[in-house]
């Protein structure tokens, strides 16, 4: 399988319900819980692409352009943009959605960097190309 495919077929996309409970005063989600929802797909999606450990190292930027409001929906799209010898670079995009009307728009983007580890928690070649 070439490497068009694999990052095709391990685009990873993960639908959350936006409740109260992880808003803030203003009734909009709090910025940490985005950032921890995006770390965990872009996990998903590393280990997906390579089938191998991974843990995350960077987050170069996270792009906040839209709230998120309670009571909403959120997709997060985990898509692998860079692959190197042990790391790799994630792109999260997350969409609000509102659950009852035909509205979704762009919230949030950022890239992680994620390197594959071995069973000794020591970096480890994606492919033994």
């Amino acid at each position: 399988m070439n490497y068009e495919s694999k990052i095709k077929d391990s685009e990873t996309h993960v639908f959350k319900v936006v409740f109260p409970n992880i808003t803030n005063h203003h009734n909009t989600m709090f910025g940490g819980t985005v950032m921890e929802m995006m770390d965990e797909v872009a996990f998903m999606t590393a280990a997906r692409f390579a089938r191998k450990s991974f843990v995350t190292v960077s987050c170069d930027r996270s792009d906040f352009k839209k709230p998120i409001p309670a009571d909403t929906l959120v997709e997060l799209i985990g898509k692998v943009k860079y692959v190197g010898n042990s790391s790799l670079k994630v792109n999260v995009e997350v969409f609000v959605e509102e659950m009852y009307k035909e509205k979704r728009e762009k919230a949030v983007s950022g890239d992680f960097t994620l390197v594959a580890l071995d069973e000794n928690k020591k970096p480890v070649k994606i492919f033994n190309n």
